[in-house]
């Protein structure tokens, strides 16, 4: 899973289960700290993979919360909850692309 700072000592209270990992985030204290250059050449690159990641991710989640109002899940079965966010998911790839769509079509 990806996180940030505000997920800091998340895995620490509860363990990760079924083979999940936490990615998150280490302080930029935590990198600075380290002494061997090629060390942290290497925790730099991975915190560029993580930030990378979740600089594609956290946009359609935002649209998915801000534009299409879901930001509480409700307690119906899981197969209505996966294609409720389906749907919006799909909202949002056409909101996202909503200039192209236009353009093209007058």
């Amino acid at each position: 899973m990806f996180g940030d700072a505000g997920y800091v000592g998340a895995e620490k209270p509860v363990p990760p289960k079924r083979g999940r990992r936490w990615w998150i985030a280490a302080k930029r204290s935590t990198i600075k700290s380290i002494e061997d250059t090629k060390l942290r050449a290497i925790m730099e690159e991975l915190e560029y993979a993580k930030a990378s990641t979740r600089a594609i991710e956290e946009p359609p989640s935002r649209l998915v919360k801000r534009q299409f109002g879901h930001v509480k899940a409700r307690y119906r079965e899981l197969a209505k909850n996966g294609a409720q966010v389906t749907r919006l998911f799909a909202l949002v790839n056409l909101w996202m692309a909503r200039r192209y769509l236009l353009a093209t079509a007058g």
